[in-house]
């Protein structure tokens, strides 16, 4: 079965960076587009980041471009999310997710596949 799981979360200073990973079993996973989204408390889960299958197109909100890059390693079936200049409004549950071949909406409805998300706090 697929399975997705993140790391990398935690408590960071304002202006900070954390590196959130997330390993990917049960899929093929160069054949799959992967994103980031983030869900704060009392908020709807919203898009972060994602990355093509091929690696060859990268998308970002409005809100994290410039500051967050994302990456993934098909050898080690790994997608990273680089968070720089880190800000306590990005204080959230980030949860990677995966959809088969190409994106076609940054849309959570989106993807198929969903990891458990992990905590990222930014205290000001």
């Amino acid at each position: 079965q697929v399975q997705l799981v993140e790391s990398g979360g935690g408590l960071v200073q304002a202006g900070g960076s954390l590196r959130l990973s997330c390993a990917a079993s049960g899929l093929t996973f160069s054949l799959y587009s992967m994103g980031w989204f983030r869900q704060a408390p009392g908020k709807e889960r919203e898009f972060v980041a994602a990355i093509s299958w091929s690696h060859s197109d990268t998308y970002y909100a409005d809100s994290v471009k410039d500051r967050f890059t994302i990456s993934r390693d098909n050898a080690k079936t790994t997608v990273y999310l680089q968070m720089n200049s880190l800000e306590p409004e990005d204080t959230a549950v980030y949860s990677c997710a995966a959809k088969w071949g190409k994106i076609q909406t940054m849309s959570p409805e989106g993807f198929r596949y969903w990891g458990q998300g992990t905590q990222v706090t930014v205290s000001s």
